[in-house]
């Protein structure tokens, strides 16, 4: 392998012996890796909530009472539960491994005076490291030699704007935080070359260090998790207490040992909320194989409601508000030449083969408007000007037709310097590269120069022609204004972080219709506030420029303190800490980087801010639904407690036994989630305001109305029993006749209650053409036979057979009981027309 041109030949680099050395010192070239988690640790997170512990106890107690298979269906419940919660999660760990970005697998050093092609990983401090156009860098390394490197460092600060990087440094780029004279791990060679000798590697990368940024940041539980938790929480503290008065009282009136401890157990089972498990896991599942169909990958299932429940949106502009790639979106030219002209010599200027987001931009362009490019460049280049950070401009020497002529672009302070300009013309021209500044866009200078006798060494020894001015942009997505205000309408905050200027940053807001666009907080101003200043800043700026990842992560920080519920999307590395911490984070799927995905809730797979409207719509839509499958729960909880509380204080036998609530769970719970699930959003969701944090899962009219609907069928069920029991019948047809009105209800219940105004009936219709709940229905019903008259179900559910008048009057008694609550839905209506 030999050298490239203008590279110095007096580099030994490392030994075989120093490798060593600092390898067994610093270790290899790796990212620090969080420790999976093993598949006993998922099981025992969930094994140790309340609902399992309970149905664990239950379990055993039927063992121990010598009834091993209805102990061994309390068993099955617990690994049916913890089976859809791994699916899920292996299926998106699936997806996750296509979706990784691999790290460039090599690189090219100089050891023992060679130069030599290794794994990246084999990297270590002081090794000798040579950068090419299109490479990945490995590690940091300070800059030796410098041949016109542009480094593409978006994937750290979040721009796309080429950095031109330098070996000495002027006395106010030493205070910058990303140094000119250093090249980053993670960032890519858009053009030249280099020789950078390595003084970071691995975990004490700039990379590597927002890496341990993120393992250091801790899951916090969604609002969700934590209203569902205190209902939990506080149910078990009662079914504890109800537990032990049930058995004291059962044991007192009936001195059986065995009903009375069935009896505390269903007491509890029926007041704590097992069936939370199965409605949520199986509601957010769907939920998030719902949303993955639309683009968005789910890496944490409660973010699903999450994304619904967000008041403030934190987005990073470049790659997620933009598009993450320059267009011309303006050209400029003097009277002598035309748009043609300027575009001819622009790309004459550039390389033909461009890294460079700009020079990509001009050739789209030039292509865009009928330039050849491919004959464009037939002639003989003779010399090339490479661009430098110190003169800002590059030019190339191009032989057509026996005559020499340069082509340049650049900077507009330095060209204009160059031309043979009047000083009105300068004054005119430098109004018009300001003009163009002021709408956003970076301005570079096109000039030419023809008759060119002798090459000279430096660019400054010409005098040139003005060309023009092009103005490039990376615009808005398509699409994202009018999320936008779909966001303005729904009351949910949009904030901008970016490393970009305040100009470029305020230009894009408004274009995209971002409100309070005109109030803006550099990074700087931020370093110097106090957190108590920061709080009252952020309460009116929307735009947050120059920031790098501490800046993001205490904004976030301080919005959270605010009592906002905050999701955070970005794709950079830069992203990653501030997307940990965020109550929900989105990451880029297609241009994110690896470390960003990890560290998110979410993953668009499509990179399309409109998909990330339409899940916040998606994430409104089943919280509404789970609202009323957890008010349905609450309404079928109400007889199931009261008919175990009866009963023993009656002095009649059990109604229900431990083992028919756990059936009326798999029956019922599951099924019934799924027509919740599938219930169309509200008209209006998307104008309603964010609801507060604080708001309850329960409000006071949805307790009212649970009572009184659990208060009927309660009267229903426990009615029909206590009279057959009068009337002579055997327990076991009494408990049955009871046992299947109460599990027609809750079929009747799932559809009376699915909305507070829509009839049943236009319920149905609208599911007319639904298999899936055409199937869930023919389920219900089809497992009320099975329980009736299949031998071995029977046994198993401890019922008898009725007969078919005692099935049909038992399906109108449950009817009534639910059905009656459709004439309070009628006189909402009627009040509503009024």
């Amino acid at each position: 392998m030999t050298f490239f041109k203008g590279f110095k030949e007096d580099y030994f680099g490392l030994t075989d012996l120093e490798v060593k050395q600092y390898r067994e010192t610093y270790g290899k070239n790796e990212l620090l890796q969080k420790k999976k988690k093993t598949l006993l640790s998922r099981i025992l997170k969930i094994l140790t909530e309340p609902m399992f512990v309970l149905l664990f106890i239950a379990a055993f107690i039927y063992f121990f009472l010598g009834e091993p298979r209805d102990g061994s269906i309390m068993v099955i419940s617990v690994i049916f539960i913890c089976a859809i919660e791994f699916f899920q999660e292996w299926r998106t760990d699936r997806t996750l491994q296509a979706l990784k970005e691999l790290s460039s697998p090599k690189s090219t050093v100089i050891r023992n005076r060679k130069m030599m092609t290794i794994d990246s990983n084999e990297l270590t401090v002081n090794d000798l490291l040579i950068l090419k156009e299109g490479e990945k860098i490995a590690a940091d390394g300070i800059i030796v030699e410098n041949y016109g490197l542009g480094v593409n460092e978006s994937t750290l600060t979040g721009e796309s704007e080429v950095v031109w990087k330098k070996i000495d440094l002027e006395e106010d780029e030493t205070l910058e935080h990303w140094k000119k004279n250093v090249c980053y791990a993670g960032t890519s060679v858009t053009q030249g070359r280099a020789v950078v000798k390595v003084i970071h590697i691995g975990s004490e990368t700039e990379y590597g260090k927002i890496g341990k940024d993120i393992f250091s940041v801790e899951s916090m539980p969604t609002p969700l998790e934590k209203q569902t938790g205190e209902l939990v929480k506080y149910s078990a503290i009662a079914a504890f207490f109800m537990l032990l008065l049930i058995v004291m009282v059962n044991f007192y009136y009936m001195g059986s040992v065995t009903d009375s401890i069935l009896s505390g157990v269903t007491v509890a089972m029926a007041i704590i909320p097992e069936e939370f498990p199965v409605i949520l896991t199986v509601f957010l599942a769907m939920g998030a194989w719902r949303l993955a169909n639309k683009n968005s990958l789910i890496r944490r299932i409660p973010a699903v409601e999450t994304l619904g429940s967000i008041s403030l949106l934190c987005v990073d502009k470049t790659g997620t508000l933009t598009k993450n790639q320059m267009e011309v979106k303006e050209t400029y030219f003097d009277s002598k030449f035309n748009e043609t002209e300027l575009m001819t010599f622009a790309c004459l200027a550039s390389e033909t083969e461009a890294y460079d987001p700009m020079e990509k931009a001009i050739l789209s362009y030039s292509k865009s408007i009928k330039i050849d490019i491919d004959e464009l460049c037939t002639g003989c280049l003779l010399h090339e000007y490479p661009f430098s950070s110190e003169t800002r401009m590059m030019g190339n020497v191009w032989n057509k037709d026996n005559k020499k002529f340069i082509a340049l672009k650049g900077s507009f302070e330095n060209i204009i310097n160059l031309c043979d300009l009047k000083e009105s013309e300068k004054l005119n021209l430098e109004k018009k590269s300001i003009e163009m500044a002021k709408k956003g866009y970076r301005v570079i200078a096109v000039a030419k120069k023809t008759d060119v006798i002798n090459i000279n060494q430096r660019l400054d020894e010409y005098t040139f022609e003005f060309v023009g001015l092009i103005g490039l942009m990376d615009p808005p997505r398509e699409g994202v204004s009018k999320a936008m205000k779909i966001c303005n309408n729904a009351g949910i905050r949009v904030v901008m972080l970016t490393g970009d200027n305040g100009t470029t940053a305020k230009s894009i807001a408004k274009s995209i219709g971002l409100k309070n666009s005109e109030n803006v907080l550099t990074g700087n101003e931020i370093d110097s506030m106090s957190d108590e200043k920061l709080l009252e800043k952020i309460k009116v700026t929307n735009i947050f420029s120059r920031v790098i990842p501490k800046h993001k992560l205490r904004i976030i920080k301080a919005f959270k303190e605010l009592g906002e519920i905050v999701a955070m999307t970005g794709d950079g590395v830069n992203d990653a800490p501030a997307l940990k911490y965020a109550d929900i984070g989105v990451a880029m799927g297609k241009r994110g980087t690896e470390v960003a995905k990890e560290a998110s809730d979410m993953i668009l797979l499509d990179d399309n801010f409109e998909t990330i409207v339409e899940t916040i719509h998606d994430g409104r839509r089943i919280y509404d639904n789970i609202k009323k499958a957890i008010g349905y729960v609450f309404v079928i909880h109400i007889p199931v407690f009261l008919t175990a509380l009866f009963a023993p204080l009656l002095k009649l036998p059990l109604l229900l036994l431990p083992i028919n609530v756990v059936l009326l769970e798999f029956i019922i719970d599951p099924t019934c989630s799924i027509v919740f699930e599938r219930q169309p959003a509200e008209k209006n969701i998307m104008l309603r305001k964010p609801r507060m944090p604080a708001e309850p899962l329960l409000d006071y009219s949805l307790i009212f109305k649970a009572i009184i609907q659990g208060l009927t069928i309660f009267t229903f069920t426990f009615g029909s029993y206590v009279y057959l029991l009068h009337q002579g019948f055997e327990v076991n047809t009494a408990r049955t006749f009871a046992f299947v009105i109460l599990i027609a209800a809750n079929f009747f219940l799932v559809y009376v209650n699915q909305s507070e105004i829509e009839s049943v009936f236009s319920a149905f219709k609208k599911f007319k053409n639904d298999m899936l709940l055409w199937l869930v229905n023919i389920g219900i019903f089809g497992g009320i036979l099975i329980m009736l008259y299949v031998p071995s179900a029977t046994e198993i559910a401890k019922t008898v057979p009725l007969t078919e008048k005692q099935l049909l009057i038992a399906l109108l008694i449950s009817g009534a009981s639910t059905l009656w609550w459709e004439v309070v839905k009628l006189l909402k209506r009627i009040k509503m027309k009024k």
